[in-house]
């Protein structure tokens, strides 16, 4: 894994918390926390799209995100876990990784002929 995927990784989990943000800030420092986290994870999204595939980076943030918002809400904040709930989280990371294997690595490393 390249530092790239670390970036893209690593916006997924500043969007968890700008999503949590959204609904749960009610103080100056905490919507000052949630535009910071958005910042963040926006900047390190557009940086990774600049040496990997968009499209790819894209739906790999978005997965994780959606991912892991759905898990941070059951374990922070008590949302009740249900079976079809893990079936769809387990779904969506599979297409996830799946879509990464099967991207090329970066448009960096293309071959030009």
């Amino acid at each position: 894994m390249n530092k790239q995927w670390i970036s893209v990784i690593v916006a997924a989990c500043f969007e968890v918390c700008w999503v949590i943000g959204l609904k749960h800030a009610t103080s100056v420092w905490e919507w000052l926390g949630t535009a910071i986290a958005i910042f963040v994870s926006f900047y390190l999204l557009i940086k990774a799209g600049e040496h990997l595939p968009v499209g790819t980076v894209y739906a790999v943030f978005v997965g994780l995100g959606t991912a892991g918002t759905v898990c941070a809400d059951s374990l922070l904040f008590g949302e009740p876990w249900k079976l079809a709930k893990i079936v769809c989280i387990v779904v969506l990371l599979a297409g996830v990784v799946g879509l990464k294997l099967v991207t090329g690595e970066s448009k960096d490393q293309e071959v030009t002929e």
